[in-house]
Formats: C-alpha cells, sequence, structure tokens
C-alpha cells in the first residue's frame, strides 16, 4: 500500500511556495510531495475495475506538477483546492484520449461477411487502402516505450513542456509562446527545454529499442 506525506500546514506551504518562486527546487519537490495525498483522493474517484490505479495516479501527478508551477498565492487562496482542479483536469484529458482511441479501435470490429463468407469489418468498409499490420504494431511498441521514457528520463519541466507541445495524454497541442505564458518563463527558455527532452528521448528510446530487440531476439 502507497503511503504519502502529510499535508503542510497553510504557513509552511506559504513558505515553500515563496522559496520556490525564489528558485528553490527542493522546495518545489516538497510542495510536490506533500500533496501526492491530494492525487490519490481525486483519482480514486475516477477509480473503476478496468482502470489501473498507478496510471491514474501518474496522470494525476503530472496535474500536481503544473499545479505547483503555475500556482499564484495572490489569485488562489490555497495550493490544494487549485491543484485539484488541474490534477482531474489531466485525469479528464486522458478518459477523452482514451475515448477517442476506443472509437478509433471499434473499426476492427467485425460487421458481417461478404459475398465469399470472408470476416467483413468497419474499417474494410471505410478504407481503401490495405492496412499495414506489423507496421501498426511497431507503432503501437515505439508509442509504449516513448511513454517509459518519458515518465525515467525528463525532468517535471520538460515532462510538462513535451506533453502540451505534442498533446500527449490528451492534452490540445500549444506553441513555444503558449507555453510560456502559462508557465511564466521565456520562449526561447521553452524552446531549449524542448530540444533537450527530444534529445533525451532520442537517446534514451534508442537504448529501449536495442534492448527490447535483443530480449526479442533471445527468446527465439
Amino acid at each position: 500500500m502507497k503511503t504519502f506525506k502529510k499535508p503542510l500546514s497553510p504557513e509552511e506551504e506559504k513558505y515553500y511556495l515563496a522559496r520556490y518562486k525564489e528558485g528553490d527546487i527542493e522546495a518545489r519537490n516538497l510542495l510536490i510531495e506533500h500533496n501526492l495525498r491530494l492525487v490519490a483522493h481525486v483519482a480514486k474517484k475516477y477509480q473503476a475495475p478496468e482502470q489501473d490505479t498507478d496510471d491514474l495516479i501518474s496522470i494525476g501527478i503530472i496535474g500536481l506538477i503544473k499545479a505547483v508551477m503555475t500556482f499564484d498565492s495572490e489569485k488562489n487562496n490555497r495550493l490544494a483546492t487549485y491543484a485539484a482542479r488541474c490534477i482531474e483536469n489531466e485525469l479528464l484529458m486522458m478518459f477523452r484520449s482514451r475515448k477517442k482511441l476506443t472509437r478509433e479501435v471499434s473499426m476492427y470490429e467485425k460487421i458481417g461477411v461478404d459475398q465469399e463468407g470472408r470476416e467483413l469489418r468497419l474499417m474494410d468498409v471505410l478504407e481503401s487502402e490495405p492496412v499495414d499490420i506489423l507496421g501498426n504494431l511497431e507503432l503501437q511498441k515505439n508509442i509504449f516505450l516513448l511513454y517509459s521514457c518519458m515518465k525515467d528520463v525528463l525532468s517535471d519541466r520538460e515532462l510538462l513542456v513535451i506533453c502540451d507541445r505534442y498533446g500527449l495524454y490528451g492534452r490540445q497541442e500549444k506553441t513555444q509562446r503558449e507555453i510560456a505564458s502559462e508557465l511564466g518563463i521565456s520562449r526561447s527558455y521553452v524552446s531549449r527545454l524542448e530540444k533537450k527532452a527530444l534529445e533525451k528521448l532520442r537517446e534514451a528510446l534508442g537504448e529501449r529499442s536495442a534492448k527490447h530487440t535483443g530480449t526479442e531476439y533471445e527468446k527465439r
């Protein structure tokens, strides 16, 4: 069972928020760590038999990180109230993204048979181009590797920039200028963060892809 640190007192929260505003990264980490219980609480509302709790919490943490990075004490009373909305927004975006994917996958469902008795699917009627099944499988594998790399090799800010830039986890794609305005940093800094993050992902994806291929070869 996961254990989470107790929430900070209003005084402690105010102190660490001020420290983070001055550039103290450790203060930011403490604010995130002491609000993980909130992530679990919000995620619990969306828990279902088919949902993986760890996945929900991982998505929720992205919302929490974003909340800590964008929280304005002059506009909001408590971080927890603001963070709860950010966490919930991330989860809802993820569900909308999965719903869209489900609709796409449903195109593979059987809808009948053709004149020769062969199974007929919706995509057979709608698509004129042949489907590259092996290519699709390879794409899905690379997507899985990419998402696992993101959580392991990117910093919190790099992860936010990449998710916003490329519309990951159900987000809407944003320009570097829009992200800069949202996070309160310069556009050139966003550009550097994006470039550094892509380099990290490219290197990590290459290593994991090679490792995965080697593992598959050993199984043969």
